[in-house]
């Protein structure tokens, strides 16, 4: 190992690059090695043994320091022979492992999904290409004359292990809403009239977002009123079927079928019985080739609800005059009451997010329209972007949850008695949460930690004059 270049004959301008410097150093440094201290050898039966050493060369480069490592094996260091059997590694800089890590559950702050443009179509929640690949097998089967394996509940039998999910459900939801119409004669909620903006505070905001018809009149100010459950709790409608693979809904048989909230019509047809909606339980499955029933068992006409049915259990299922029915609760009754709605909040989200894992959703991609069966309803309602070109009829794709259960999110108030929040540069300080959590926590729940970031409660709000000096 010697040097193989020469400045002025391989390099005619005289220099050498940096790269070619230091290997000529540490080839030196192989043939001249240092020499190694006693205190260093362990004694052996054949003669001696070292088991690592490592030399730190001479500074190199300005920039860059390199370490030199060598290992030895026990075996061949003998009397007489070479201490350096094996050249172990030339590492630019030694890597230290760090000794402790941060584990937090959920980051400092998060941002809330972007608000989707009313100009385009929502996004597929199941990537297009996975959408395509499945239709590819399904032809595939079609061509080939071969049954589609179906399980329950795609089959249209019931999944046992789910009723239970959808009782608890209904229970929670009818808790939801007796929760939220009790707080709201405490909590005072306003909604604006010309958008879909809502406010849990005793005095509207002073954001200038409105983006109502009217809203260059009063410069981008909310136009607040007082609001209702509706406002908290947005309601999302569908169509009650009897049989989900039955016939489907046409634009003009649309009025003979009622429509209950999506999130009832959901636990009914994952298994709960109620009277006054009945629903088709089948004891054998459908059987498909492709998308075309070869074996549906049948169409049945809807039953009339029984005699027994009682219509007044129907009020519980539904936001509508909530308020109404349900008195002020006493205030030692309000942090309760509140914590009850919080859980129960939390419980239809997640049976809900376990229910639609199995049974299908529709959504219509352009407008907030929901249908709960395997396939969407053919009435022509919807009005949205180029509704023109689809004749009315609804662009349906898989729903996701914030689809069925909205959560709606609005500003959050530290001090609700306090000053209206005020827009500008204050408005990156702000956080948000749903409204229901929100009402709630004014109201003296303990909140989940997954929504403390989208609040930013460990934000301090500047003052108007200070917004500007803060980076």
């Amino acid at each position: 190992m010697g040097m193989l270049f020469q400045p002025g004959k391989d390099f005619p301008f005289g220099r050498i690059p940096m790269r070619l410097k230091n290997r000529i150093k540490i080839s030196e440094m192989f043939q001249n090695p240092p020499t190694v201290s006693s205190a260093l050898w362990e004694p052996y039966p054949k003669g001696a043994c070292l088991c690592t050493v490592e030399f730190k060369l001479p500074q190199l480069s300005a920039a860059r320091s390199y370490s030199l490592g060598l290992k030895f094996e026990h075996g061949k260091l003998h009397n007489g022979g070479s201490i350096f059997g094996t050249i172990f590694a030339a590492s630019r800089k030694t890597r230290v492992e760090p000794t402790s890590r941060k584990r937090e559950a959920y980051p400092q702050n998060v941002d809330l999904p972007p608000v989707l443009p009313k100009n385009k179509k929502k996004p597929y929640p199941i990537p297009l290409k996975k959408i395509k690949q499945f239709a590819k097998e399904d032809k595939k089967l079609e061509e080939l004359g071969i049954e589609k394996p179906l399980e329950p509940p795609k089959n249209g039998l019931l999944a046992t292990d789910l009723i239970p999910v959808a009782h608890q459900v209904l229970d929670s939801w009818k808790v939801l809403i007796k929760g939220m119409a009790q707080l709201l004669h405490v909590i005072p909620v306003y909604g604006c009239t010309e958008c879909s903006e809502v406010h849990v505070s005793h005095s509207g905001h002073h954001i200038q977002d409105c983006l109502g018809s009217t809203s260059a009149k009063r410069r981008s100010f909310h136009s607040w009123i007082k609001g209702s459950i509706n406002d908290v709790l947005v309601p999302i409608e569908a169509y009650h079927l009897f049989d989900p693979f039955g016939r489907r809904i046409k634009h003009e048989t649309r009025f003979q079928y009622d429509r209950i909230p999506a999130v009832v019509e959901l636990c009914i047809q994952a298994g709960v019985e109620i009277p006054e909606y009945p629903s088709r339980r089948r004891t054998k499955p459908i059987r498909m080739i492709g998308r075309k029933v070869i074996d549906r068992g049948g169409f049945l006409e809807e039953p009339q609800p029984g005699c027994s049915a009682d219509p007044s259990s129907l009020i519980d299922l539904d936001t509508h005059g909530a308020c109404e029915r349900f008195p002020p609760p006493l205030p030692a009754d309000i942090p309760r009451i509140a914590q009850d709605t919080m859980d129960a909040y939390e419980t239809v989200r997640l049976g809900v997010t376990k229910l639609m894992k199995k049974y299908t959703v529709k959504a219509c991609g352009y407008c907030s329209e929901v249908h709960v069966g395997p396939w969407g309803h053919n009435a022509k309602l919807c009005g949205e972007f180029k509704h023109q070109w689809r004749d009315g009829k609804h662009g349906w794709q898989d729903a996701t949850v914030d689809e069925v259960f909205p959560p709606n999110y609005v500003w959050h108030v530290e001090d609700p008695k306090g000053p209206p929040l005020k827009g500008g540069a204050l408005k990156k300080f702000y956080g948000k949460a749903p409204a229901v959590v929100e009402v709630c926590l004014q109201a003296g729940a303990q909140i989940p930690e997954k929504y403390k970031p989208m609040m930013r409660l460990d934000i301090v709000v500047p003052e108007s004059e200070e917004a500007q000096l803060v980076a």
